[in-house]
């Protein structure tokens, strides 16, 4: 007589569900006709991406530091050096009025207008979070933060890597890849930059967010605080948390989702009121910022990544390239965090395609940490979509008599 083994419908379905996540092929459900559009498309990406201009014309990259005079003078007034640094001095001024105990509010509208900085509309006027932190944290706790910030993101997608499965080769080449986009942040020029907090706190949020191994539930109280605190400083990371809230809802994780929701009509809420303190001291003759809206196309995705991240070193032919491929490859990683990397360094790609003028460059830092690791899964996204191209129809079963 057999011996029968009690088995849970639960885990059984956890079971399968992890089977097919560890061995998913994107693309094995393609026809050949798709794979094979998709491939086409694909190269003539990449070689636009090595042609088009990843930089402002007649100009080096702003991230390499000034033109003349020693990086340690950069963004000071009277500093002779690139025009880029001026966001830089603009923000020192205010840490340093507010660790002097002046009020945020009291003086970044005539301070901005003395520097021939727009203020209308309210939008081109920060957020004080960041002010506020640094100027809290002083120089050496600012140090600290962003060690402690590389370290972590670095810590959490190493952990990722090895419950996704990854092998160990691949995934010491992938936690090598996030180190080199985590570690400008290590740069104490653009402290005051409110890009370089916020880009690294979505790769923090991304790389300790888990969803259950059936779709619900999953750890993710510590991503929601890091995405929380991003979106504080910046507003450019409410892609990333709409994201998250689509994805929980995509799941049925009510909770989740609820969560996300609560998220984002708190920070509007804060942003309505950031907006009216500002406008309060706007006056008439206050110009209109230039329009965001520039529509740079393939100049603006891939200018905006290379130049506010280690890519800018790579010389213009590689670094377009690696921009695609890093997109490309998270479709090559295994389980829901592939196509959920895929998603987000898409969708900022296209934002900043629309939106954002050649010295809005540093946007890209929003989404530059979060996207190196994909490059390293690009192979594998690459084998499989070629795989499938190549695969033939096969032909009906005769009817059986």
């Amino acid at each position: 007589m057999g011996v029968h083994v009690l088995e849970f419908p639960e885990l059984a379905e956890d079971k399968r569900v992890l089977a097919g996540a560890v061995n998913a092929n994107r693309f094995a459900g393609w026809s050949p006709l798709l794979a094979r559009i998709a491939l086409a498309g694909l190269a003539a990406l990449l070689l636009a991406s090595a042609l088009v201009p990843v930089s402002k014309p007649s100009s080096r990259s702003p991230w390499l530091g000034p033109v003349e005079g020693p990086l340690a003078t950069a963004g000071k007034a009277g500093a002779a050096d690139e025009p880029y640094d001026e966001d830089i001095a603009l923000y020192e001024e205010a840490i340093d009025r507010i660790g002097k105990g002046e009020n945020y509010y009291d003086f970044i509208v005539p301070l901005q207008r003395a520097r021939d900085y727009p203020v209308n509309p309210g939008l081109a006027v920060r957020l004080p979070t960041l002010a506020y932190l640094d100027a809290w944290l002083g120089t050496p706790g600012q140090i600290v933060a962003a060690l402690a910030l590389m370290l972590g993101i670095v810590a959490a997608w190493w952990r990722r890597f090895g419950e996704e499965g990854v092998s160990p080769r691949l995934r010491r080449l992938a936690t090598a890849t996030v180190f080199v986009g985590a570690s400008l942040g290590l740069n104490r020029h653009y402290f005051p930059l409110h890009e370089l907090w916020a880009g690294g706190l979505i790769a923090l949020s991304f790389g300790l967010h888990r969803i259950g191994a059936n779709g619900r539930g999953g750890k993710w109280s510590a991503a929601f605080c890091a995405a929380a605190l991003a979106l504080a400083i910046r507003e450019h990371a409410l892609p990333f948390v709409l994201l998250m809230a689509a994805t929980a809802l995509w799941y049925r994780n009510w909770r989740e989702a609820a969560a996300w929701a609560a998220l984002v009509t708190v920070f509007f809420a804060a942003l309505s009121v950031h907006l009216s303190l500002v406008s309060r001291d706007v006056l008439p003759s206050d110009p209109h910022s230039a329009p965001w809206l520039v529509v740079r196309g393939l100049s603006g995705w891939l200018g905006n990544v290379v130049q506010a991240s280690n890519l800018r070193w790579l010389p213009h032919f590689l670094a377009g390239p690696a921009v695609v491929l890093m997109t490309f490859g998270w479709l090559g990683f295994k389980g829901r965090a592939g196509l959920f990397g895929f998603l987000l360094s898409a969708g900022y790609g296209l934002a900043f395609m629309l939106a954002g003028r050649w010295d809005n460059f540093y946007w890209g830092a929003m989404i530059a940490p979060a996207m190196f690791a994909g490059i390293v899964f690009a192979p594998r996204a690459l084998s499989q979509l070629a795989a499938a191209a190549r695969a033939r129809t096969r032909a009906p079963a005769p009817p059986s008599n």
